[in-house]
């Protein structure tokens, strides 16, 4: 059995069939390489075969691209060389597609050659677009589902077989740009707008289509084979050209800050690739690919942002139960969450029961889909009759009976312990004994809330991240008591919302916030020793943090953090340790500066919302010192606050999996990317140095930085959390 099969018909077309064994969707293998090749080398050395077309054998799709354990294979292979082994496995996929791109064409004069037709039933990305754009004519079948793009350096790499350097040829650097910078992913139709495929058919028309022009005797020369070759919008060295990559690398930098190793590498491979000919330019890209794949950065992304988040969408921690898809949802509490949850449900197909107390705040929170749909009707990407269904699912209304025949609620009230429970009470007294009740809160104790149900053990906490519809991550929290049946039906709900899910046990704050507070209270502790604002807000974004701690207070409002620093003060009492930042924010309440929403806040606002610079207030209040700190401290400072959460939160058994750790801190707060999350980022500087480094800290900044015993023993041991505490660790 092999993934790549060849049928020729009568007429002299061979049809290269892509079929990976045992995927949903094509994914290309080193077995998958050495298939394609002998197929290519059949093709060309049978004078019956005039040409051929490489199609796909799974319904609605070509490829998703490269196997990533393939990756790892090649680094393997080559035993204490891994740079030589990718450097030469990336340059044996070139070979193949410029064997298939010059197609036996006479090398002096281009003559001769067989037609080679891509034809994509569907989804086409990575590597699944390389093999195409090395084909003479790209088919595309008409379907809006599809995507079709290069998405590597969405997952901390870059398009590597080829695809940067073709297709920075076939647009140019500019028309390329959003492709290969962006990720950005087209339909069918767009891709064609784009320039990136060739033509786009109906479905039942694409293999006749792809075949009659391979009958053709078409022209098969690429652009770029041409002696004549003008790069698209100019060169390097082109007047044109210049201001282009100008302007690109100001653009990669100041969006990636120089902390994404990939996007540089991208665009030096096209900025030098376009001064050489075409086989030294995918020379280039195929050096500057072993670059980035041996960079710890991109191995720490791929791992969390691919691997880890991909096994915890299939449920890789999701206990033995029996399948737990949710088929009727109530959720309490109509205000933006319960809005949001809604429509997130309802865009799943789930019927809805929305609930409030009076039934214009019921219906205000089905607006809310109705004005997502609408948007969507705008951009075309939303139908009448798709609006209609989906608003159809949702009844919003007053009456507590409706929820009946629920086999999950979820409770999205207001954050107040007695609040909660009188809605508990409410929803219980109507809803069936299988039904699970699960309450949306980002602070109060689970174990504490599910004192209020008549079975704890179909009680758990569902965080979700504001706004619902765009944040990726959703945080699941166990209760004491809480049983297998509630964390998968929690699961399951997750996985058809579309949304990425973390379990946690349940402790104060439980991982997610527990995390990002004490970053925003070092930013704001640096304010009240005299460090520079700007320095704070700069260093985290340096560090590849999407804000810095004091606009992220601002975004979620200065009243929100006052009213956690109070519970958290009577909570902890005379252990409690924030009592610096405290005077800052409490200040800042009084002066009525509440952030983003009363448009003042750390940062000034004008009258329409739109963010000025830090408050000048703030210096006057809280003056620089003199002596400033130097950037590495800031970041250290920064860093530390929260990777020692995480590392406390493993050691106390609130994180289970570090893999939930890693990909909850880059999707939920937006730790650091290019780290791959805290426990990649400790594996990265070493147990040893981190441990080290924390000591210093603490000897200078306070007991907040003591090093975590885990980490004491770990560094001791010269250990790395993902060999302790990874999957494969598990398994053995």
């Amino acid at each position: 059995m092999t993934d790549f099969t060849m049928t020729t018909d009568a007429d002299g077309v061979a049809t290269i069939l892509w079929d990976t064994i045992g995927k949903s969707m094509n994914v290309m293998t080193l077995q998958g390489w050495d298939d394609l090749d002998a197929l290519v080398d059949q093709v060309l050395a049978d004078d019956t075969i005039k040409g051929a077309i490489i199609t796909s054998g799974k319904p609605g799709s070509f490829a998703g691209g490269m196997d990533l354990k393939v990756i790892a294979k090649m680094k393997e292979m080559a035993g204490d060389n891994p740079a030589k082994g990718l450097f030469d496995g990336i340059m044996n996929a070139h070979r193949i597609m410029r064997k298939i791109e010059r197609a036996g064409m006479d090398p002096k004069t281009n003559k001769g050659g067989k037609p080679i037709a891509a034809a994509l039933p569907g989804t086409a990305l990575g590597i699944g677009l390389e093999i195409p754009l090395c084909c003479h004519r790209i088919f595309a079948a008409d379907n809006p589902k599809a995507k079709i793009g290069l998405p590597e350096i969405l997952i901390g790499i870059f398009p590597g077989a080829g695809g940067t350097t073709r297709l920075s040829r076939k647009l140019g650097a500019m028309g390329a740009s959003p492709l290969l910078l962006e990720g950005k992913m087209n339909d069918p139709k767009k891709a064609m707008a784009a320039g990136v495929v060739d033509e786009v058919v109906p479905a039942d028309e694409l293999l006749s289509a792809a075949k009659a022009w391979v009958l053709s005797e078409p022209n098969i020369v690429k652009p770029w084979d041409e002696k004549a070759y003008k790069m698209p919008g100019g060169a390097p060295y082109h007047p044109a050209g210049f201001m282009t990559f100008v302007g690109a690398s100001a653009m990669v930098n100041g969006k990636t800050q120089g902390v994404y190793p990939a996007a540089k590498a991208l665009l030096s491979s096209v900025y030098e690739g376009a001064m050489v000919p075409f086989d030294t330019a995918l020379k280039i890209e195929a050096r500057w690919f072993t670059n980035v794949l041996m960079n710890p950065s991109s191995s720490a992304m791929i791992r969390s942002l691919f691997v880890n988040k991909e096994a915890l969408e299939k449920g890789a921690n999701r206990p033995e139960a029996p399948d737990q898809n949710v088929k009727k949802v109530g959720v309490i509490g109509a205000g933006m969450m319960g809005a949001g949850i809604s429509l997130v449900s309802a865009l799943a197909g789930i019927e809805v029961v929305l609930i409030d107390s009076t039934q214009e705040a019921a219906d205000k929170g089905k607006s809310y889909t109705t004005a997502h749909l609408d948007r969507g009707m705008s951009r075309k990407k939303v139908t009448q009759e798709k609006k209609d269904a989906v608003l159809s699912l949702i009844n919003a209304t007053t009456d507590y009976e409706a929820l009946k025949g629920c086999d999950l609620i979820v409770e999205a009230v207001f954050e107040d312990v007695g609040v909660k429970a009188d809605v508990t009470a409410k929803v219980q007294a109507v809803t069936g004994a299988d039904c699970i009740f699960a309450t949306n809160t980002s602070t109060l104790p689970i174990t504490e809330l599910a004192k209020a149900s008549n079975d704890a053990e179909k009680f758990i906490g569902i965080h979700f991240f504001s706004p619902v519809d765009k944040m990726l991550l959703v945080e699941i929290i166990k209760g004491k008591q809480t049983g297998d049946v509630a964390v998968a039906k929690a699961l399951d709900f997750v996985r058809q919302i579309k949304k990425t899910p973390i379990v946690v046990n349940d402790e104060r704050f439980f991982y997610a916030n527990r995390c990002i507070i004490p970053y925003i209270n070092e930013g704001i502790r640096m304010v009240k020793e005299g460090v520079e604002p700007a320095l704070i807000e700069h260093a985290a974004k340096l560090l590849g943090m999407p804000l810095g701690p004091l606009q992220l207070v601002d975004e979620t409002s200065v009243d929100l953090g006052v009213k956690i620093a109070k519970a958290t003060r009577a909570a902890m009492g005379d252990a409690y340790p924030d009592g610096e930042v405290d005077e800052v924010l409490f200040w800042m309440f009084d002066e009525k500066r509440l952030g983003r929403k009363s448009n003042a806040g750390f940062y000034s606002y004008d009258d329409k919302g739109k963010r000025g610079g830090l408050w000048e207030g703030l210096a006057a209040q809280y003056p620089a010192a003199y002596d400033q700190p130097d950037l590495i401290t800031v970041q250290h400072r920064l860093m530390f606050a929260q990777t020692l959460e995480a590392v406390r939160a493993l050691e106390e058994n609130v994180l289970e999996d570090i893999r939930e750790g890693d990909v909850g801190a880059i999707l939920g707060w937006g730790f650091a990317p290019w780290s791959g999350g805290p426990f990649s980022w400790l594996d990265m500087i070493g147990a040893p140095y981190a441990a080290e480094r924390c000591d210093e800290l603490t000897a200078q900044f306070g007991e907040r930085f003591k090093t975590p015993e885990l980490l004491r023993e770990m560094a001791a041991k010269n250990q790395e959390f993902y060999k302790r505490f990874g999957p494969t660790a598990a398994a053995a």
